[in-house]
């Protein structure tokens, strides 16, 4: 016993060794995720949505730049799964972007590992299912990357960190929603809006029904916070305000942005803000957060109107009365454009790295492509309803464009996107925009749709340098902001108007350009851009992973894999304190009367922490793919199994 206990002893202080050298100089943090329904009612009507871990929304992802991420998602679903993360730029790693240009989706049953660095990022994201408008009923989180600590923040240290989730929401589920679009039919007026997955606080005994779950932020008096925004709904740009308090902006999707306060913003569908809130009211009672359909009229759009309670700690009654006014023309697309272009980006802050934002001259760099997308209302193409950029409508391969690139499988896509948009017969076709590797790209996204529209750019941030009413020309280019038009991946485009954006393609990868909107997306608007260095040089893009998932054309390099059991609700980062635990049980096998039945039960334990310890995973699991465990831990691992 003395002697197993000395090997214990060695394996701990192995343990200390082998935690610092596999982690290397960036701490990894990993998540297990099983992404599966429950039963809920946001709105009052009970329906499935979309949870991971049991949890409606899912966990808040909270890392540091340049650390790496580790996500192992077991699909619980009844269909396929991939999951995506806006804003997350996946540097030289679009194998792990969870879009159907770059990934095989995950069959129900199986589980698929995610593993990415948030490589000089920092900022507020989300996550969210990105195929077959599951989007709708859930499944969506929260990603923030924050700042080193030698890296200075442009604002105090809040007192506190609250990530606020709005969107348009139908008591229908996605699976319903689905079949009326492949039906042709449109979605109509959304039942409500929800706030953190939860319906109206009841403002009015009208519009609200009794017994409906809202959400509370418990505030101290005095304190600052920062609130995390997040609009993750189908297609309803959203307002949203908090009943006197001012809202200052401090950062959108990555950038930290000119300090300006906003009694109300629009935040369209796909976008993140972050707002500096301090608590400076007297706290007589509670007070409403609220977040209103624009854009928008009839009666019917009275209910799609979200409301949280913002309670002070010293607050002396619930909130009643009228909810703090809108802008004051609901259709008043002028002020929203005019609120837009005030966003700035703060060129004097450093990001993630200790530089100002503004020392990349973007507007002195030479435009090498140009592409004018044109979106107008859904038509019917070969009989069904379908939406177009330039009069292309997407369709998805069964084969991933990335690995048809990987394994040289032609005739999967074209790279024939049109520049401009033309005459010809809208089509439905997988066609993609040949960009140019480090190359400047101008992208203006022409809306000639009645319906406000946001488009997304996947691997990005771009610079939205202008926008305004009327068919964008050449000339257009004279209202440009070429100083501190703000750095984003997603961005709104107004009816009968125009936005240009900035890109420099330096990101090697197949990246995917489309509507945030959920309906338009899932009809077709969208395309990818791919971006491929003539060199070859794994310096560029990292290889494709071992784990990778094969269908299509490639359906036959898949190993096959048994459904799993549930994943379990966890989350780690290296280094822990699990140590002390392995202390503790140390301690308890040294006790005299413990048998040597017990011992093995405590070798076994403390195996099975080591592993979760150093990699996150446990000794149960069959998918630990060997590039995710660095070659001198394995040295490690043949001594350990050989005591």
């Amino acid at each position: 016993m003395a002697m197993l206990l000395a090997g214990a002893a060695v394996m701990l202080a192995c343990a200390a060794a082998m935690t610092v050298l596999c982690s290397a100089a960036d701490p990894y943090a990993f998540f297990d995720w099983n992404v599966g329904y429950i039963k809920a009612a946001p709105l009052g009507v009970e329906q499935q949505v979309i949870s991971i871990n049991g949890k409606f929304p899912g966990p808040v992802v909270n890392v540091t730049t340049n650390w790496n991420v580790v996500v192992n998602v077991l699909n619980s679903l009844d269909e396929p799964l991939l999951i995506t993360w806006e804003g997350v730029q996946q540097r030289k790693n679009s194998w792990q972007d969870g879009v159907l240009g770059t990934n095989c989706p995950i069959p129900a049953g199986w589980n698929w590992t995610y593993q990415f660095q948030v490589k000089d990022q920092v900022g507020s994201f989300f996550y969210f299912p990105s195929i077959n408008l599951q989007r709708a009923s859930g499944g969506f989180g929260g990603f923030t990357i924050n700042n080193r600590e030698i890296i200075p923040v442009p604002f105090d240290t809040p007192h506190g960190d609250i990530t606020l989730f709005i969107g348009d929401w139908f008591n229908k589920n996605h699976t319903d929603l689905r079949t009326e679009l492949d039906q042709g039919k449109t979605l109509g007026v959304p039942d409500g809006v929800v706030i953190n997955g939860k319906g109206p606080y009841r403002y009015n005994d009208t519009l609200v029904p009794a017994g409906i779950e809202y959400e509370t932020i418990n505030v101290q008096p005095g304190q600052t916070y920062r609130l995390r925004v997040h609009n993750v709904g189908i297609f309803t740009c959203l307002n949203f305000r908090i009943q006197s308090h001012n809202l200052l902006l401090a950062e959108t999707e990555g950038s930290y942005t000119v300090q300006q306060n906003y009694t109300n913003l629009d935040i369209f569908v796909g976008q993140s803000y972050s707002f500096l809130v301090t608590m400076d009211q007297n706290a007589s009672s509670d007070y409403y957060i609220v977040a209103s359909a624009r854009f928008v009229n009839g009666s019917k759009w009275d209910r799609v109107v979200g409301v949280a309670i913002l309670h002070y700690s010293n607050s002396k009654g619930k909130a009643s009365g009228p909810l703090p006014d809108p802008p004051n023309d609901f259709y008043d697309k002028t002020y929203s454009m005019n609120q837009a272009r005030s966003i700035r980006w703060n060129v004097s802050a450093s990001g993630a790295r200790p530089n100002p934002q503004g020392s990349f001259r973007y507007g002195s760099i030479n435009v090498t492509q140009v592409y004018v997308l044109k979106n107008k209302p859904p038509v019917l193409i070969n009989g069904k309803l379908r939406a177009t950029l330039n009069g292309i409508s997407y369709s998805s391969p069964e084969t991933p464009l990335r690995l048809a690139d990987q394994y040289d499988k032609r005739g999967i896509y074209q790279l024939d996107f049109p520049t401009r948009p033309d005459a010809v017969s809208p089509k439905i076709a997988t066609s993609i925009i040949n960009g140019t590797y480090r190359g400047f790209m101008e992208i203006v996204f022409q809306n000639n749709d009645t319906r406000v529209q946001s488009y997304h750019l996947d691997g990005y941030s771009f610079f939205v340098v202008g926008m305004d009413y009327g068919e964008w020309t050449e000339n257009s280019r004279g209202t440009y902001n070429k100083w501190d038009g703000v750095a984003r991946s997603t961005i709104q485009v107004y009816p009968g108007a125009w936005t240009a954006i900035l890109v420099s393609l330096d990101n090697v990868g197949t990246w995917n350009l489309r509507s945030e909107d959920l309906d338009s997306w899932y009809l077709g608007q969208e395309t990818y851009i791919s971006v491929v260095n003539p060199e070859g040089t794994n310096r560029t893009e990292l290889p494709v992973p071992d784990n990778a998932l094969y269908c299509g054309v490639l359906k036959d390099m898949q190993k096959p894999q048994s459904p799993h059991a549930q994943g379990s609700d966890s989350s780690s980062t290296i280094p822990t304190g699990s140590f002390f635990l392995l202390a503790v049980m140390m301690f308890w096998a040294s006790l005299p009367d413990v048998n040597e039945v017990a011992f093995i039960l405590f070798y076994l334990l403390f195996y099975q922490m080591l592993l979760t310890l150093v990699f996150g995973h446990s000794f149960m699991e069959t998918d630990i793919s060997i590039d995710r465990i660095p070659f001198r831990c394995l040295f490690f691992f043949v001594w350990l199994d050989g005591l």
